[in-house]
């Protein structure tokens, strides 16, 4: 990783003059620097977040043990600092543990705030009690990230919003659909467009899109007989002669898009899309998705799991949705203007430019 850049070294200070990017309420006021480091998950998002921002990651050396233990070292001072550590939790473990480790080697080196930016927000499938003898992970993880040393949390589209309930901390919530709702708009689908939810947990989410892209509502109602095994019931609604979106936030094995997909053909339905912000696509995930009915599948690269490439996957990037929120915690602004994709395109296009000028 290169150095951390000279642009966002201090608010008001040694910001290049001509465009300051967090629009501060005291100019020329000492403050605390920005330094965003990364962990090993998914460091190709991290360089597109930093390049968004105009700079670089910054230096720190993350490194195996022979027994495979993790060692976290930061080259350069964080002290009085406004941290941010960009790191997704998904399996295996280490990619939690070395998050935890940087967030400790931080609080250790005296940041003045650390920011865990989470894309993808690990273990939180299993977020209550719904069986006896069963583990609360998604709590579990919320107290090991606190307890580590995190001030402020950052993610995006968690499996069950209430997740945020479980930290004491400022939580910060971003939506995938506003980039997602974006890349499907120019895709020039016809009119005759429905939006679907591959199941009744994902009502809301479909919801969400279907008012955005000015279209009707359709469930799949199905019964799950064990983990990772789907099974659809049936269509609430009508996709007679329709194109038909599926959309969810995660896909893991594919058994319930993919189900859903041929449910929904079955009941006259006529091309089938997905949308889905984690692709997960372990096991037999892209086998199922390449021999199934599906056009196309679009996810985001809020995860890398080194799953095998397939013609009909497209991802789209969040690094500017996670720029212009990292952007905007550290000045103090307001996020929830991301939540609109409107807002979003033209706030990223100004800043964009901005950069732009700035380089030139």
């Amino acid at each position: 990783m290169k150095v951390c850049g000279t642009l966002f070294e201090y608010r008001g200070i040694q910001t290049l003059p001509q465009y300051n990017p967090f629009h501060l309420k005291k100019q020329g006021a000492m403050a605390n620097p920005i330094k965003i480091f990364a962990g090993r998950s998914n460091t190709a998002l991290a360089e597109k977040i930093a390049d968004y921002l105009g700079t670089s990651l910054c230096n720190a050396k993350v490194e195996n043990f022979s027994d495979g233990e993790i060692s976290v070292n930061y080259f350069e001072s964080i002290r009085g600092s406004d941290l941010f550590i960009i790191q997704s939790t998904n399996p295996p473990a280490d990619n939690l543990m070395e998050l935890l480790i940087m967030i400790d080697a931080a609080r250790r080196s005296s940041a003045a705030r650390i920011t865990a930016v989470i894309p993808y927000y690990g273990y939180a499938r299993q977020d209550r009690k719904d069986r006896p003898r069963v583990a609360i992970t998604a709590k579990l993880v919320a107290n090991l990230l606190t307890k580590a040393g995190a001030n402020r949390i950052l993610t995006m589209d968690l499996h069950a919003a209430q997740i945020q309930g479980f930290f004491d901390i400022p939580f910060d919530h971003l939506y995938s659909s506003v980039v997602l709702i974006d890349h499907i708009l120019k895709m020039n689908l016809n009119g005759n467009l429905v939006v679907a939810s591959p199941d009744v947990g994902g009502v809301k989410l479909a919801r969400a899109f279907a008012e955005a892209l000015g279209t009707d509502l359709v469930i799949v109602d199905k019964r799950r007989p064990k983990a990772n095994v789907a099974e659809v019931m049936n269509i609430i609604g009508d996709v007679e002669g329709k194109d038909v979106l599926l959309v969810d936030d995660m896909i893991d094995t594919a058994g319930t898009l993919v189900n859903a997909a041929k449910a929904i053909q079955g009941a006259g339905g006529r091309k089938v899309f997905a949308a889905a912000t984690h692709g997960i696509l372990s096991g037999p995930a892209i086998d199922r998705i390449n021999g199934s009915v599906l056009e196309k599948v679009i996810i985001t690269d809020s995860v890398v799991t080194g799953h095998a490439p397939s013609p009909k996957l497209e991802t789209v990037t969040v690094s500017n949705l996670f720029g212009e929120a990292i952007k905007r915690i550290y000045g103090d602004d307001s996020v929830s203007c991301l939540f609109d994709s409107k807002n979003l395109s033209k706030i990223t296009n100004n800043h964009t430019q901005a950069i732009k000028e700035i380089k030139e």
